[in-house]
């Protein structure tokens, strides 16, 4: 059995764009991406802290301090909004508690204020 769990969160980001005519995805600085272990394409939440909505996209590598949602997700968001970005992973039960989760939490101008790794706790 395998089960899913948070692999790594970027907390408290603040987009600098909204495009609703790229083809879709979310630009994340890549120095950040690196940071949390986000790879290009790789599959994320986004979470607008501002305004509540949720959407699903893929990363893409951006200049430093970018975030900026693309494409038809452009419409739930504005720029200045703070947001949660989350990616998942699966894991089998002999890889749960080696497993920890890479916090990424960001700064005014989008500069990483902090990170840490967490673990799972036992119930």
């Amino acid at each position: 059995m395998f089960r899913t769990f948070l692999k790594a969160k970027i907390h408290r980001a603040t987009l600098t764009a909204a495009d609703p005519d790229y083809e879709g995805s979310i630009t994340v600085d890549r120095a950040v991406c690196r940071e949390a272990g986000l790879l290009e394409f790789e599959q994320v939440d986004v979470l607008d802290i501002t305004n509540g909505a949720r959407f699903t996209t893929y990363v893409i590598y951006g200049a430093p301090g970018e975030f900026q949602v693309n494409g038809a997700a452009a419409r739930l968001v504005a720029p200045g909004d703070l947001v949660i970005v989350l990616a998942y992973c699966r894991l089998a039960e002999a890889e749960i508690a080696a497993h920890r989760a890479r916090l990424v939490l960001m700064g005014p101008g989008n500069v990483i204020a902090a990170t840490k790794d967490q673990p799972v706790a036992a119930p």
